[in-house]
């Protein structure tokens, strides 16, 4: 949080560092949001540096107050709901893109392994609906309170740990059905 308003301080006076270091701490937690809620890797990083331009033309109108997380947060999740609001007429996309996104920081051995748990999670998770996805999204990989989801969402605190309880539960059973069962007589 400290840092974080160091980081604001530095940027609103101009400093390109300050930008360069913003962008570097939070870009690969907001590509993830993205391309969980979005689907699309391609456009999940359009939307991420969409995000990023508008912040940084704000230069020194940006506030020193609040969370510099939630608010790049709520940026995302608010481009990211533009988006599906005006791409109702366009065809689904599909997650090949994240499942390359994310199964580079593995090593060659472990990619076949990582790119299949990928590859069911992400069909877990299109599973769910769009709002329980967003919960999913900001407590797992951005480690927000409920508090805080419930603020993004414009929900109750109750409402943010309902869509959390329900898309869990979601997930298990979807990813309990995709593991084939062995046969007691096979082993």
């Amino acid at each position: 949080m400290i840092e974080d308003r160091l980081l604001i301080l530095g940027f609103k006076r101009g400093s390109q560092q300050a930008l360069r270091q913003i962008y570097d701490k939070y870009k690969v937690q907001l590509l993830r949001i993205a391309v969980v809620l979005i689907r699309d890797a391609n456009t999940a990083e359009d939307i991420v540096h969409d995000v990023f331009v508008k912040f940084a033309q704000l230069g020194d109108r940006l506030s020193a107050t609040g969370s510099l997380k939630n608010y790049l947060v709520t940026s995302v999740v608010n481009r990211t709901r533009n988006y599906r609001r005006d791409s109702h007429r366009r065809a689904e996309t599909s997650l090949d893109g994240a499942q390359t996104l994310l199964s580079k920081r593995r090593g060659p051995e472990q990619w076949a392994v990582v790119s299949e748990r990928l590859a069911r999670l992400s069909r877990a998770l299109e599973q769910l609906p769009y709002e329980q996805r967003e919960v999913v999204c900001f407590r797992a990989e951005m480690d927000m309170t409920f508090r805080q989801i419930a603020a993004i969402q414009k929900t109750s605190v109750n409402t943010a740990k309902g869509r959390y309880r329900y898309a869990l539960e979601k997930l298990r059973s979807h990813l309990d059905s995709e593991v084939p069962q062995c046969d007691p007589q096979m082993t």
